[in-house]
């Protein structure tokens, strides 16, 4: 039985997936796998299908009507992993700009015996700009999009729109996950900045992050600018909003943005 859960959405990627699947069972450590599929009508589902009777009790599937948003398919992982009793919970791409192989640094950055982390962030900027394959306009853009993020919370984070994480359950206990606004990529800085709010630990684990070879890439502008408008609208909200701890807090920690090799 493991005790780490990776979450990974899905929406037409038939061209990934199987791969994807294969390699995170390929590590030593042992992970378990759930995929999240929105409705996929390239049949990435019924690949996933027949890969659990390979992995039997270890590869898991929630198969969702119509595509609903990369936050609420994340959230909806995040419930059925406190369900099932995961210590480590993980988002990760099932494209390969996450790199499977970084799954254990995350973890060993969130064990009590290695970073003591409540939240460990695969970043593209902690060690300078490493990301391979994107045009230099999608790299500023995303450069720049955490620069503006952290001007407006006043968080450290270097990568705040980083979609490669590993959470221990303590957060997603914490974290009333149906308060969480929302559903695209701005989603990933909600969870960051409410982490940081509750006096989480985040560190920071450098990592390559290398673009998509095959399939679509699912960003959009509407993606975009509800990144750009949200975050306004959610530090504002934050004024409004206790982040008092249930029960004894783990240490009152202040927030972190440290950085882990």
């Amino acid at each position: 039985m493991s005790d780490s859960l990776v979450i990974i959405p899905t929406y037409n990627e038939k061209e990934n997936i199987e791969k994807i699947i294969h390699k995170v069972f390929s590590l030593a450590e042992p992970f378990h796998v759930l995929i999240i599929d929105d409705g996929s009508p390239d049949g990435t589902a019924d690949i996933v299908k027949a890969l659990q009777i390979q992995y039997a009790g270890h590869l898991f599937i929630e198969e969702r009507k119509g595509k609903l948003g990369l936050g609420t398919a994340y959230i909806h992982g995040f419930k059925w992993a406190l369900n099932h009793g995961y210590a480590y919970i993980f988002e990760m791409d099932a494209d390969f700009s996450h790199n499977p192989e970084d799954l254990p640094r995350l973890r060993q950055a969130c064990l009590p015996t290695g970073g003591d982390a409540d939240v460990a962030v695969g970043s593209r900027y902690v060690k300078g700009v490493n990301v391979v394959n994107w045009p230099m306009g999608r790299v500023l853009m995303s450069y720049f999009a955490s620069m503006y993020v952290r001007f407006i919370t006043r968080i450290t984070i270097q990568d705040a729109t980083a979609g490669f994480k590993c959470f221990r359950r303590e957060v997603l206990e914490t974290i009333d996950l149906d308060r969480i606004r929302f559903v695209g990529y701005a989603f990933q800085i909600e969870m960051k900045f409410t982490a940081i709010k509750f006096g989480f630990k985040v560190v920071e684990v450098p990592i390559i992050f290398t673009d998509r070879t095959e399939g679509v890439s699912k960003m959009s502008t509407r993606i975009f600018r509800e990144a750009f408008f949200g975050v306004i609208q959610m530090k504002i909200n934050s004024w409004f909003r206790s982040y008092r701890r249930k029960g004894q807090p783990r240490a009152g920690r202040p927030e972190v943005a440290a950085e882990a090799g």
